[in-house]
């Protein structure tokens, strides 16, 4: 089992015995003691049975905790270290959000942590409302532009740690230290992939838990769009769409699946949440645009049949369909946006500037509008904080699609 495998795990632990978000810092051993206080255990070369050595890392943690805890406390280790034959092979820092647990291993502070234990009662608690994102992880595909960045910056704000995962790696971490600076925080980290390649996908999983030891929240965001109808459009068009919107939603929904599953092992009753930015042209077609309506459609069978299956793990599958996002690049780009697109295609009959267009969607729309960043921020938000929905399609697109 790699080390970011048992990154998940160690944080799983925490998570489980706390009840709230941890983040762990991986650092390769190379020759390093055990710190003084740090909880050690043991894993067989080539083990990769994740329910077997959950148990070992819960065992190591009751062995670990010697002292007792004040009423309503527990104990959390601060360093975990991963040994082969009492060699250290890895060192875990953790604690409650991502600079602290960076500052444990900058400082080498093994020291164990005392934390209240959080209880949940029978009420919502509203004032965590504000709160839902607060030291989670998340990611989010295609965040570096368009609706993406949109998300990025409000799931930043809502006090998140989010990697931006987009195919340009220059433009996430541009993006990424502008957050960074707002916040004054790490607030963001940019990360290269491409969703319709699984080796790509597959590291980058890698890379998030051994960065932050694991996940919470995973957007599946990227997609493309190419427009053409059923009797003209090529082939190798058509595929292109289906492998990003369709193929690469079902490849970043079973590497996130199996990072959160390794956390669920060491923490069975934390929830997390995949979550796919569909469109309203998965609920209803969208004229001479069927590569990508398919795609879209495809998508909320994925969703739906992912969650049957993922429920058993705590993680909530969901789809949120939001209107036309008219004023982002996908729109409004000058040369290659889906204004210009529908223009030269002639999907609005008797349409003669881009002018022309953008009246005929908006007057789609009861409330008149596109929808913003802010409208698709406060549906993440809202699926996030509920625990009683999976597999849903949620249609944000200001009255124009109703009742699915």
């Amino acid at each position: 089992m790699n080390k970011g495998s048992i990154a998940a795990l160690i944080r799983g632990l925490c998570i489980d015995v706390s009840g709230k978000p941890q983040f762990v810092v991986c650092q390769e051993a190379a020759g390093s003691a055990i710190p003084q206080g740090a909880m050690v255990f043991s894993v067989k070369d080539g083990d990769n049975d994740e329910t077997a050595v959950g148990i070992i890392v819960r065992t190591a943690y009751v062995t670990w905790k010697k002292d007792t805890a004040a009423a309503g406390e527990t104990l959390l280790p601060s360093c975990v270290v991963l040994c082969d034959n009492d060699k250290p092979l890895a060192l875990y820092w953790i604690d409650n959000d991502y600079e602290a647990a960076a500052r444990r291993l900058a400082e080498k502070n093994s020291s164990p942590r005392r934390e209240p234990v959080v209880t949940e009662g029978t009420l919502v608690n509203t004032a965590g409302r504000s709160e839902v994102l607060k030291n989670r992880i998340a990611l989010v595909t295609g965040g570096a532009q368009g609706i993406g960045e949109e998300i990025v910056r409000n799931l930043a704000a809502a006090g998140a740690l989010v990697y931006i995962a987009d195919l340009n790696l220059t433009g996430a971490r541009k993006l990424a230290a502008e957050i960074n600076a707002d916040e004054k925080r790490t607030a963001a980290i940019g990360l290269e992939v491409n969703v319709a390649d699984e080796a790509s996908v597959k590291a980058m999983f890698s890379t998030v838990a051994e960065t932050s030891g694991g996940l919470d929240l995973c957007i599946s965001n990227a997609g493309v769009l190419r427009a053409g109808s059923v009797l003209e459009q090529e082939l190798d068009e058509f595929k292109f769409v289906t492998d990003i919107n369709y193929t690469g939603f079902f490849v970043i929904c079973k590497h996130a699946g199996k990072l959160l599953r390794l956390q669920h092992r060491t923490a069975p009753h934390w929830k997390t949440d995949i979550i796919q930015i569909n469109s309203k042209s998965g609920l209803e077609g969208s004229y001479r645009n069927g590569a990508y309506a398919g795609g879209k459609f495809g998508g909320l069978g994925l969703t739906a049949s992912f969650a049957l299956e993922l429920v058993e793990y705590n993680i909530k599958v969901n789809a949120i369909c939001p209107g036309n996002f008219l004023d982002g690049p996908l729109w409004s780009d000058p040369e290659k946006g889906l204004f210009v697109q529908y223009l030269k295609a002639g999907k609005v009959a008797g349409a003669q500037t881009i002018a022309d267009v953008r009246a005929f969607y908006e007057a789609k729309v009861p409330m008149k509008r596109g929808c913003t960043g802010k409208d698709l921020a406060r549906a993440i938000f809202y699926l996030v904080e509920q625990e009683y929905e999976t597999g849903q399609a949620l249609p944000v697109t200001g009255g124009q699609v109703m009742l699915h």
